[in-house]
């Protein structure tokens, strides 16, 4: 169960973007302000029956009377979705919590190109918000397969007018990361979206030898590898000298509460950063998708990430 404190806010509009994908909009029905946030955040949408899922919002940061969200019906996905576009209609209610931010922007950069894949564009929109209000450089690309397909397309085209450049597979036209060229200083990407578009910006980064900290992305899905046989393992815990025993079948999250310890957490698939904790010494197999790598070197997500042989925690 996540720690996080959770607000019943109302949707006070429904609005059909594409066929799949609906933007809610949420205001609280007494306070006419909602928790701050910053561009790249997302929220915990509790539904009825205590699983969580995790949305990006997508509107203005500056507007904080409303949280705006762009959820896309997923009919083969785990129900999170299909719930969503079926019961929140306006005047319903919903359970969401404070946002969290683990893809912000880097506010020292003197230009930003951001890459949304289909629904991935939900939390570019919202840096494209605060990037435009202060006159910042930016471009932002949005690959769908069609026009029609694109979610907030008419939003963005309004907001951002030549800086949006559109890529539609339909048409037969592909954003190739490799036009982004070699590495230039004070330039950020930011990348969201299907793994193979996040995986190819990466891959294509890295290889020109775009330094890591210029590169941001963020997934909506768990780390995918087939080949991987978890291994058990065994977890000290500096605070207590206390050692428990993780079997290859568990993770290390359900084994720390299994011993008391209250442990947070929310998507439970290593992709919401809600879980994060340190740990001292040990090989640490990282299995998430959200931590950036100069925090792994003392940092897991004991909901996926598992460890060789032993690790020390730090709680």
């Amino acid at each position: 169960m996540s720690a996080r404190i959770v607000m019943r806010l109302t949707v006070v509009e429904a609005v059909a973007t594409t066929p799949e994908v609906v933007r809610l909009t949420f205001a609280h029905p007494q306070r006419p302000e909602l928790p701050a946030w910053e561009p790249g955040a997302h929220v915990d949408l509790r539904l009825p029956d205590g699983r969580t899922r995790q949305y990006s919002l997508c509107g203005d940061p500056a507007d904080r009377s409303r949280y705006v969200m762009a959820i896309k019906r997923e009919d083969a996905g785990r129900g999170g979705s299909l719930w969503t576009h079926d019961n929140l209609t306006p005047g319903a209610v919903a359970h969401v919590s404070h946002p969290r931010n683990n893809f912000g922007v880097a506010v020292e950069a003197r230009r930003h190109v951001l890459i949304g894949g289909g629904i991935g564009v939900t939390p570019l929109a919202a840096m494209a918000w605060y990037l435009a209000a202060r006159g910042a450089d930016f471009v932002i690309h949005l690959c769908a397969r069609s026009a029609e397909n694109a979610p907030l397309l008419a939003e963005l085209q309004a907001l951002c007018g030549d800086r949006l450049r559109c890529w539609f597979s339909s048409e037969g036209s592909r954003f190739d990361p490799a036009a982004l060229g070699a590495p230039e200083d004070g330039v950020h990407i930011y990348a969201c979206g299907p793994q193979r578009l996040t995986d190819a910006v990466q891959v294509t980064l890295e290889t020109a030898g775009w330094p890591v900290e210029q590169v941001h992305v963020e997934h909506f899905a768990p780390m995918a590898d087939e080949n991987y046989k978890p291994e058990p393992f065994d977890a000290l815990i500096a605070s207590t000298g206390a050692v428990v025993h993780v079997p290859a079948d568990v993770s290390l999250l359900d084994i720390l509460r299994r011993h008391g310890f209250a442990m947070p957490s929310s998507c439970e698939i290593g992709v919401c950063g809600s879980c994060e904790c340190g740990y001292r010494d040990g090989t640490v197999i990282h299995r998430d998708v959200v931590l950036p790598v100069a925090k792994r070197q003392d940092r897991m997500m004991p909901c996926v990430s598992r460890a060789r042989v032993n690790v020390t925690l730090e709680l």
